[in-house]
């Protein structure tokens, strides 16, 4: 084993969970992470907690929250990390960083938000605090409406691809039911996602509200260890590859519907990994909104530019299809806590890759790729993972 490794994991429910701020959260999972990877507190040498905060909640400083709950940890070094949507995935590469300087062999990572104590125009306020609010914070619709916009683009450029949507929303949704931790479990079929009704109103034309991500609580923690130590441990989920790429933070300075830092990342990614798009088993992507998910496959490889919507109508993505995308039903359906997103895709692909997905499982997954990106593809992570234990 050469690389570092997820050894140990930890994911609550998402949802609305009334009972718990981010410190009930982080409790949730921090601990039970370590047990699940069989360490104790007094080895973990870093811990890395991923919150995006902006608003949501007054406390902050919530990189000491974990040890609150794990007293153990009451004297490891500990920081919180913040990159929009990616944040957990900013946290995960971290750690990574941390333990392949040399400055630990084992860190703990907690991604949590809470989200649903504020009214959800305050929710929609706070998240435009991931774009650029100069030029993007008047847009109706909140976030929402920046990905309608992007969708409008997209649009006017390729043609209308509302009913493809329809089908990424359906795809999650029914890949949803079979995730224990999903926000909504329930297979709402293509005709519900396609039609315009009281119950799947427009949000943000063109997007629909089976278009879009939901309002979540949610935690999700790893443990990650260098490859010595990974190496007497139970489990072990390496990190073949890793890359992170940028792109401009206003939309005005970019192609909106190119998100060419997602295409570098990937293409970073797949290359120091030595695989193709094709090499892989499952992906599970950043859906927050479906418009997302389809140029997402373009960024990916699976198409070229405008070309997205071949994959949906060949069924490449499905379960059952030749790359399954978001077999945990993605932001869709599974729910979005901003900072537990980027670690819940890491979750829940070593649990595939260790053959511990329950009715999820994709039969035989030996390598996956997760893509968490922050903003509108502004920051973007893609992580390769492969068992190794």
């Amino acid at each position: 084993m050469s690389k570092a490794a997820i050894v140990g994991w930890s994911h609550s429910p998402f949802g609305k969970l009334e009972d718990a701020d981010t410190e009930a959260l982080m409790g949730r999972v921090a601990g039970t992470a370590l047990e699940h990877a069989e360490i104790d507190a007094a080895q973990v040498d870093g811990v890395f907690v991923g919150v995006f905060n902006a608003g949501f909640q007054k406390q902050d400083f919530q990189g000491a929250l974990p040890a609150l709950s794990v007293p153990g940890l009451a004297h490891t070094p500990a920081v919180r990390v913040e990159n929009a949507c990616a944040t957990g995935s900013a946290a995960i590469n971290a750690a990574l960083d941390f333990i392949e300087s040399g400055r630990g062999k084992v860190a703990l990572v907690v991604g949590a938000e809470k989200m649903t104590a504020k009214p959800t125009a305050e929710v929609g306020d706070i998240l435009l605090n991931a774009s650029y609010r100069k030029e993007e914070a008047d847009i109706e619709g909140g976030f929402a409406g920046v990905f309608g916009r992007i969708a409008q683009t997209y649009f006017q450029r390729y043609g209308d691809r509302s009913e493809e949507l329809a089908h990424i929303a359906a795809k999650n949704h029914k890949n949803g039911v079979s995730n224990p931790y999903a926000q909504m479990r329930k297979d709402f079929g293509f005709d519900f996602c396609n039609t315009i009704s009281e119950k799947n109103p427009y949000v943000a034309g063109p997007l629909r509200r089976t278009d879009c991500s939901l309002v979540s609580d949610g935690a999700a923690a790893l443990v990650i260890a260098a490859p010595d130590v990974a190496e007497t441990l139970a489990r072990g989920v390496a990190f073949r590859a890793r890359a992170q790429a940028n792109d401009i933070l206003p939309l005005s300075r970019r192609d909106p519907i190119a998100f060419e830092g997602a295409r570098r990342a990937w293409a970073k990614a797949l290359e120091a990994a030595g695989l193709s798009i094709d090499d892989l088993d499952l992906v599970e992507t950043h859906d927050c909104f479906t418009i997302a998910e389809l140029i997402e496959y373009e960024a990916m490889g699976l198409a070229k530019p405008g070309e997205g919507y071949k994959v949906v109508r060949e069924g490449v993505t499905r379960k059952d299809g030749r790359l399954p995308v978001n077999p945990s039903g993605g932001l869709k359906a599974k729910g979005h806590p901003i900072g537990a997103t980027g670690v819940s895709m890491h979750v829940l692909c070593a649990m595939q890759l260790m053959g511990e997905a329950g009715d999820m499982q994709i039969d035989g997954a030996k390598l996956a790729g997760v893509f968490n990106m922050g903003g509108a593809a502004v920051a973007n992570y893609v992580s390769v993972l492969e068992r190794v234990k």
